[in-house]
């Protein structure tokens, strides 16, 4: 008698996976044709990992680990590259007559059907992780043999270079936007390509740790600097000054954002992209990782009408997420926003954004003072550098706006210090000021490989200093999905100051540091290394990436 098959989601809440509310939640909102374990993905409810293995005990498909595969390369030449990432599907090894292919989703009929009359072998499917196939596709599909051919071509083409760095089929091009969709692959925020005296490095930033991509020759420097330029529409015979641009490019049907720097070096030109991602995360507020206490505090502060809340922490922290985020939650047809922005990094539906632009004059206090006679309810300051602009800013809350901006500070209190050494006047400082959030961003755990261990001696004692218990710690062991790194994206992690009319009081009398702190600790301020330290405690991150970011006292 055939066995009937139980539902995925029923799997998933009998595995402990998902809970039934959030199956509910998914089954709700997803679109018609998503599939259930997509949609469940998309919200974070559970990891790819979790979601195969439950899949490879519904369907009794194998799961293969693409990681340290050895593949036979030859296999590669039955499906095309186009092929293998349209639907997802690497090819592995060989049996007889049969073909093992490692796809993403199995039960794609179609996609078997038409593979076993392409190449004429019998289809046996087996189970991997999106990232994985999509990971060995960029590694062994056309890579080696591009660089050969761009090894060839250099020496004869140093003078026809420009007809090689735009034909769309030239190994420059395929190798530029193989370095770009790795990128993309491995969820990096930041690629830099390094010249040094022998050798070219690129090398990306993921989880806001830099790692070596490649290592590329010295001669390809210059074609593939001028190729960078050329998309990113810089200026390709001006080497001595840096230059910033943009590219807009869609890389395997995704579109992407990049910020593009060049600086001239010793070496010849560094050049630096940001990726910006486009996800829906940025605009939710809940998803920052915000700590209830803070959450409400730091809504409670963004809905007033008038007053300044800052945003403090060093470049790369998150807080033009948090910033963005909040205008999101702000953003309707009652209100007019105005940002002005250095540069306008997330273009926001229904907000009027103004780009600064020192060439002409337009600086962020210049843009303030016109955005004033726009009739706005709240304005961003992308960030503020000096004194005009604190000052603008300081009369634009007091003539009843609510203005958000970004400060570079370590810590919420010393923003303060911060401003009055700016030369604010204190009283000006203390009726305009209704908040500050400082924020950092650690590692997290990789769900996949998270193993629960006993805390060490020094942890017990970081802890019990800051007046917590600790006795288990979790750590990621390391594993395919988070590159070994045992981490697996990043969270955020607040100190917000509300300003009551006590701080207020202490900041007009010009009083001490200690004393605004002490105010802190008895309004019961949830400081920058206890909400790290809450979310060790909760298994999202380690005490070591706390200490690496916050400073214990």
């Amino acid at each position: 008698m055939r066995q009937t098959r139980k539902r995925l989601g029923n799997l998933l809440i009998e595995e402990g996976l998902i809970t039934a509310e959030q199956l509910e939640a998914a089954l709700k909102d997803k679109d018609p044709n998503q599939k259930l374990g997509e949609a469940l993905l998309q919200r974070g409810y559970l990891t790819e990992q979790q979601l195969i293995e439950v899949l490879e005990y519904q369907l009794g498909i194998p799961h293969v680990n693409l990681f340290q595969y050895s593949f036979d390369t030859s296999l590669f030449s039955l499906i095309s590259k186009e092929t293998a990432r349209r639907n997802l599907i690497i090819p592995l090894k060989r049996e007889g007559n049969k073909l093992y292919v490692a796809m993403a989703n199995p039960m794609d009929f179609i996609v078997i059907d038409d593979l076993r009359l392409s190449t004429g072998f019998q289809i046996e499917p087996t189970i991997a992780t999106k990232d994985e196939i999509l990971r060995t596709i960029n590694k062994y599909y056309d890579v080696d043999d591009g660089l050969d051919e761009l090894m060839d071509e250099l020496p004869q083409n140093d003078r026809g270079q420009s007809d090689n760095i735009t034909d769309l089929d030239s190994p420059i091009v395929r190798l530029v936007n193989q370095i770009l969709s790795n990128a993309v692959i491995q969820r990096a925020s930041d690629i830099h390509i390094d010249p040094q005296e022998t050798k070219v490095i690129v090398r990306y930033r993921i989880d806001g740790v830099l790692k070596v991509e490649r290592v590329l020759p010295k001669n390809m420097q210059s074609v593939l600097i001028a190729r960078i330029k050329i998309i990113s529409n810089l200026d390709i015979t001006e080497h001595r000054i840096p230059q910033d641009g943009r590219i807009k490019l869609n890389l395997d049907f995704h579109p992407v954002d990049l910020r593009v720097s060049t600086l001239p070096t010793v070496y010849g030109e560094k050049i630096v992209m940001r990726l910006l991602d486009m996800g829906s995360t940025l605009n939710d507020l809940n998803k920052l990782g915000f700590n209830a206490l803070n959450l409400k505090r730091f809504n409670e502060m963004i809905e007033k009408p008038t007053g300044i809340v800052l945003i403090t922490g060093p470049t790369g922290s998150g807080k033009s997420s948090t910033l963005y985020a909040a205008l999101n939650k702000l953003n309707s047809d009652e209100v007019n926003i105005i940002t002005v922005e250095d540069p306008v990094e997330y273009q926001l539906e229904g907000i009027n954004q103004v780009q600064v632009n020192q060439n002409v004059g337009m600086t962020f206090a210049a843009g303030l003072r016109s955005i004033l006679r726009q009739d706005p309810n709240i304005i961003m300051v992308g960030e503020i550098r000096d004194t005009e602009t604190v000052e603008v800013a300081i009369r634009a809350s007091l003539t009843g706006h609510l203005v958000l901006s970004t400060l570079h500070t370590n810590d919420s209190i010393g923003t303060v210090t911060r401003l009055l050494d700016m030369g604010v006047e204190p009283f000006l400082l203390a009726a305009s000021l209704t908040g500050i959030v400082s924020q950092r961003l650690v590692r997290k755990v990789c769900r996949d490989c998270a193993e629960v261990q006993e805390a060490s001696k020094r942890e017990v004692e970081i802890f019990a200093k800051r007046g917590m218990k600790i006795d288990k710690i979790t750590r990621g062991k390391g594993c395919p999905s988070c590159n070994m790194t045992g981490y697996k994206g990043r969270i955020a992690i607040h100190e917000v100051l509300v300003i009551n009319d006590e701080m207020r009081r202490v900041m007009m009398n010009g009083e001490s540091f200690q004393k605004m702190k002490d105010i802190a600790i008895k309004n019961k301020t949830i400081f920058l290394i206890d909400d790290g330290l809450l979310k060790v405690k909760q298994g999202l991150s380690t005490t070591e990436e706390v200490l690496r970011v916050a400073i214990p006292e």
